[in-house]
């Protein structure tokens, strides 16, 4: 039997994929895995038993990765679940900040009891118009799973799109559409694009990389949108930038004082990802990730370790282990089962950075004896037994 506690209400049609081997807790101390979706965890104290984390989501900056992975806890998020909900709203982002509706829509609440609202809109609406997004050039800078779906739905929409990923991976080029430019450097986004949008995780490299020199490079009049993370760009540059008129409008899903009180922005409560659909799929693949992990071993979506696929264990018996990415460790692991007279059938280890994870499955069962022998192996932080 397995505990799982909820930091953050989870989507029940993801909880009723657990079955009768699986218990929830309101007690994080007594919690196998937990899942989370905004809740902060850097200040929690984690259980000894805590096995992995869940995030239901796509970012992960709530989670103490680092502290996680010394202890041997597997952090997971769901990336993909969500990206239809963003991508949605960065079209609608662009449409409102080439159309102004919202001023439109204002001044219509405004005038509502005005018996003659129809004759006089005719006159006022010179004041809203807009341009369009067909014909105009829009610049991705990150091509993960929102990206992609934007970059698609764009050229769907009459847009030239360019798009930057020095990461992309095969099976992201395989999806993006093959009118999309390929650019080699960023700034050919910054220099050519009426529209750019940031699809990129937030870390030591990403932190601030858009500011005043970026900036400077962008056609004048240039859309940014960011849907990703407020920290990517230089805020109070950027200010400087709306109120002389270089950059046109700033759409974020991200409210704080500096963007609120700044000109030309249009900012929304962090909607992203907020539908009904979204926390759903995000809930759903976040319970599938937890029983795939505690029920098989396999690692899929990790932030924090490898990932690693041994299917469903067929053999007398499989045993993981994490432990710290340096030479010998396989050699040990090995001896110990072998001094055991036990045979290894099949095996995979993994490295990420620091740290790495080891599947051994074995002709037969685990023994309690070689369980405490490889824990007791210097880097060895977890041994679990899978069958």
């Amino acid at each position: 039997m397995f505990q799982y506690h909820t930091l953050n209400p989870i989507a029940e049609k993801g909880l009723d994929i657990f079955t009768d081997q699986y218990q929830k807790t309101d007690d994080l101390s007594q919690a196998d895995v937990a899942l989370v979706r905004s809740a902060k965890m850097h200040d929690l104290a984690l259980p000894g038993k805590l096995l992995a984390i869940s995030r239901a989501g796509a970012g992960v900056n709530n989670i103490p990765l680092e502290e996680c992975a010394k202890k041997g806890i597997v952090v997971f998020n769901t990336p993909g679940a969500n990206a239809n909900a963003v991508k949605e709203l960065v079209l609608a982002g662009m449409l409102l900040a080439s159309r102004d509706i919202i001023g439109g829509m204002a001044w219509v609440r405004e005038n509502e009891d005005d018996p003659e609202i129809g004759k006089r809109a005719e006159k006022e609406k010179k004041k809203f118009a807009g341009t369009e997004i067909s014909g105009k050039t829009l610049g991705i800078i990150g091509l993960g799973a929102i990206g992609q779906m934007v970059a698609n739905a764009a050229t769907h929409l009459g847009m030239k799109v360019y798009g930057y990923d020095p990461y992309l991976s095969v099976d992201a080029a395989w999806n993006l559409s093959r009118s999309i430019h390929h650019s080699q450097n960023v700034d050919e986004i910054y220099r050519e694009c009426d529209f750019i949008t940031i699809h990129v995780p937030l870390n030591d490299s990403t932190k601030g990389m858009i500011g005043k020199e970026e900036i400077a490079q962008m056609k004048d009049g240039v859309v940014i949108l960011n849907f990703a993370r407020d920290t990517l760009i230089k805020e109070t540059e950027l200010v400087e930038a709306l109120k002389s008129g270089k950059v046109r409008k700033y759409v974020t899903d991200f409210a704080n004082l500096t963007v609120t009180e700044a000109p030309n922005t249009l900012i929304t409560p962090h909607l992203g990802a907020s539908t009904e659909e979204s926390e759903e799929n995000c809930a759903i693949a976040a319970v599938r990730e937890i029983r795939d992990f505690l029920e098989n071993g396999n690692i899929r979506n990790s932030v924090n370790y490898p990932s690693v696929d041994m299917g469903v264990c067929t053999k007398g018996g499989r045993i993981t282990i994490c432990h710290i990415n340096k030479v010998n460790m396989l050699n040990r692991f090995t001896k110990i089962v072998g001094d055991e007279n036990m045979n290894v059938s099949d095996m995979i280890d993994k490295s990420r950075g620091e740290y790495a994870y080891t599947v051994m499955d074995l002709d037969t069962p685990v023994t309690p004896e070689v369980v405490e022998k490889l824990q007791k192996v210097d880097g060895v932080i977890r041994v679990r037994v899978i069958k």
